[in-house]
């Protein structure tokens, strides 16, 4: 696995992390892991195989076997046991379900493993929280991309406007404010940099600039 690229792109919610990680993978040719995506498939695959969500041993023996795949075509496809679940993991059911098995031990430890399965040939993008620092501290490339607490709340209120949905603006600051919080603070894999990882600021950026500066700065694209 030493021998296999790694770029982690960590930072907090609404950052862009996630649509940087594709565009990145998508033009290098890598596999993808949305880690963010992790707990809820196995929390959807639980679901469907009629497994206790306070079953600790059975979840992580699940987790070990989870049949996943991240398919970069058009959009991002999340695929379990060769089905589709895209859509079903964000379902707030799927949402709840997650919540639980990611307090268990046995699990995580579970899906960290499973997690740096995904590290293969030609190489792997991912993104997510801990990354950089837990899951692959000994990757080379390494970016932590943030922004303001408001330019993101903005970036979702746009996003949910589009769906139809009706939200508050300084509610989502409050919310986006509140998780920054509590995922710096946690005890197991707090949100943070990596002390050796490129430290990106996006709330001024497009996109595309973002897309340059991390090909530029952290691998030949």
């Amino acid at each position: 696995m030493s021998n296999i690229p790694v770029l982690t792109i960590d930072g907090p919610s609404g950052s862009g992390k996630g649509t940087i990680a594709q565009l990145v993978a998508k033009k290098l040719g890598w596999h993808y892991l949305d880690s963010g995506a992790i707990y809820r498939v196995l929390a959807q695959a639980a679901i469907k195989h009629h497994i206790d969500l306070a079953d600790e041993t059975a979840l992580a023996v699940l987790a070990e076997k989870l049949e996943l795949e991240f398919v970069l075509d058009t959009g991002l496809r999340v695929m379990l046991e060769g089905e589709d679940v895209s859509e079903l993991i964000r379902s707030e059911v799927a949402g709840n379900a997650a919540s639980k098995v990611a307090v268990l031990p046995l699990v995580r430890a579970a899906l960290l493993e499973r997690q740096r399965a995904f590290c293969q040939l030609p190489g792997l993008v991912t993104d997510g929280r801990d990354m950089g620092t837990v899951v692959f501290p000994h990757a080379k490339n390494k970016v932590f991309l943030t922004a303001s607490a408001e330019v993101r709340a903005e970036r979702r209120y746009k996003q949910l406007k589009e769906k139809g949905i009706e939200c508050n603006l300084p509610a989502l600051i409050a919310e986006i404010s509140e998780r920054d919080e509590r995922d710096s603070q946690r005890a197991i894999a707090p949100l943070r940099p990596a002390e050796d990882a490129l430290q990106l600021d996006s709330s001024a950026m497009e996109i595309d600039e973002v897309f340059k500066h991390i090909s530029k700065l952290c691998i030949d694209v």
